[in-house]
């Protein structure tokens, strides 16, 4: 169970096509992440063979410059951070990680991936003021896992958190956050309806379109078109 055994495993399904296909997934510019070549089907399967992979050899992982390897690392600890088998020792060790290794989970994949069950399930019964810091990091990713995060707290009907984090990034300049927040307060709102258009009634007018657009996709027709309108009128003003 080591980086070099995993990293020899994902190898045997590298094709060139795949690599000019992965390119387009990642969003991020640090200049040195590339394509590994493979599907991340292949990934993710890859890495549930390596569920027990120790934590130094998964920083390893991280440390690669190959997108679908680091994947492979967030996909592990993943696995780790959900098995019902993992003690709670463990979890608070990924958890740390995670939190630790964010300049390597520079993507909105990496985020989506492993936030739910690593950061969000291991906060269930415990202080989530980091949650907040996060949200008001100069760090994209890290205002992603913010409010991505709050997905395990919807799950439980657990709102508060969703919502408040979600006012502190509702004008955030970029539209990976604008997604991420419509896409979250619209998830809790199937939850608490009515807290989502108490929301929506505050800040549908002040918005970004994409998040306004992404909160309002599960209403009825006239719901949506209503607060649609809402954003329309302070265009053209």
């Amino acid at each position: 169970m080591t980086a070099k055994e995993y990293i020899n495993r994902l190898s045997e399904f590298k094709t060139e096509e795949r690599i000019n296909v992965v390119k387009k997934f990642f969003k991020g510019n640090d200049g040195t992440t590339r394509p590994f070549g493979v599907k991340f089907g292949d990934v993710f399967k890859t890495a549930k063979e390596f569920t027990q992979m120790p934590l130094n050899e998964i920083n390893k992982l991280l440390d690669d410059d190959h997108y679908e390897i680091r994947m492979g690392a967030v996909s592990i600890m993943d696995f780790q951070a959900k098995s019902k088998k993992t003690p709670e020792s463990r979890r608070k060790e990924l958890f740390d990680l995670y939190l630790s290794r964010h300049d390597r989970l520079n993507n909105w994949d990496f985020v989506d991936r492993g936030s739910y069950n690593i950061v969000g399930e291991y906060l269930m019964d415990k202080p989530r003021d980091i949650l907040y810091e996060l949200a008001k990091s100069d760090f994209i990713w890290e205002r992603r896992t913010a409010i991505v995060s709050t997905y395990a707290f919807i799950k439980k009907g657990q709102l508060e958190d969703t919502f408040r984090i979600a006012e502190i990034l509702i004008n955030d300049k970029e539209e990976l956050i604008n997604k991420a927040v419509g896409s979250w307060i619209r998830e809790a709102g199937k939850k608490d309806e009515k807290r989502l258009r108490l929301f929506l009634d505050k800040y549908a007018k002040t918005m970004p379109r994409v998040t306004l657009r992404y909160a309002v996709e599960k209403f009825d027709k006239p719901t949506k078109e209503h607060y649609l309108s809402l954003k329309k009128k302070k265009v053209s003003r």
